[in-house]
């Protein structure tokens, strides 16, 4: 079969040598040989088709992770991966729309509650919590994975009638801020010391019983616009009601319903605590 030269296939694909470097480098499009003296690499002519879907998708920023995935797949099911990601943006653009307006809105003197706000009471609890400052919902959700496997690993039953899991951001995440983040679970008050030595790489701190304001979002996941959105109306409801809140953390409490399933889907509640 003939074979292409970088040159040829860059010319081809309208890939540029450096962008076929990394994708070598990131297992998306390999060469098809590789001269172990010269390091020269030389593509097949049927390889153009995979290039000209890598440059495609990455037109719609459909990430380079993302993208070695779907090249595993077939067809049918590589075209349903692409309308997920495709739908996300769309929501996340939807939101970004609203969150423009919401701006707007505030700018001009405007500025309202967009979600419907309501308060509870919060007891006292003891929490087992793991805190790391992070840049973006990636590194996010990575803590998340790391803070639930210690307890999949070491399960213990869940406090009757509280979240199974809270995350608290102490601060704005985003390239410019490093949060941090803290995620937590409330145990039970007379078996936390017990549990705070067989989890030691979690921290056990207290919580008094404080009053909050949190808006009820169901098993909808949100995208940072929406959680940007949702924190301003908390803001919003806590400055028209003279309600402050006793610290600047915004909350996402986890909630499962029993019976808990590999199916199942947790509600999330958006919370900041009041003074």
């Amino acid at each position: 079969m003939a074979r292409l030269s970088i040159g040829e296939f860059s010319a081809r694909s309208r890939l540029s040598p450096k962008a076929l470097r990394l994708y070598q480098e990131l297992g998306l499009l390999e060469p098809t040989a590789v001269d172990p003296d010269t390091g020269y690499r030389s593509y097949e002519l049927a390889q153009l088709e995979q290039a000209h879907l890598i440059a495609l998708l990455r037109r719609i920023a459909l990430p380079l992770a993302e993208i070695k995935a779907i090249l595993t797949l077939e067809p049918a099911a590589a075209a349903r991966q692409i309308a997920i990601y495709w739908e996300a943006v769309e929501a996340e653009h939807d939101a970004r729309r609203d969150l423009a307006g919401y701006i707007v809105d505030l700018l001009s003197g405007e500025e309202h509650v967009m979600f419907e706000v309501a308060t509870r009471m919060v007891p006292e609890r003891s929490l087992l919590c793991r805190l790391r400052h992070v840049v973006d919902e990636q590194e996010t959700f990575a803590l998340g994975k790391e803070f639930l496997a210690i307890f999949k690993e070491r399960p213990q039953p869940l406090v009757a009638g509280a979240p199974f899991l809270i995350l608290i951001y102490h601060g704005e995440v985003s390239p410019d801020s490093d949060g941090p983040v803290e995620f937590c679970r409330p145990v039970s008050a007379e078996q936390a010391q017990e549990l705070a030595a067989l989890y030691p790489e979690l921290t056990l701190r207290s919580e008094s019983a404080h009053e909050e304001a949190f808006v009820h979002m169901g098993e909808a996941q949100l995208s940072g616009a929406q959680w940007q959105l949702v924190s301003a109306s908390l803001r919003s409801w806590s400055a028209a009601e003279r309600r402050l809140p006793s610290d600047l953390s915004v909350r996402l409490t986890y909630l499962a319903e029993p019976p808990v399933t590999p199916d199942s889907r947790p509600e999330i509640d958006f919370a900041v605590p009041l003074s």
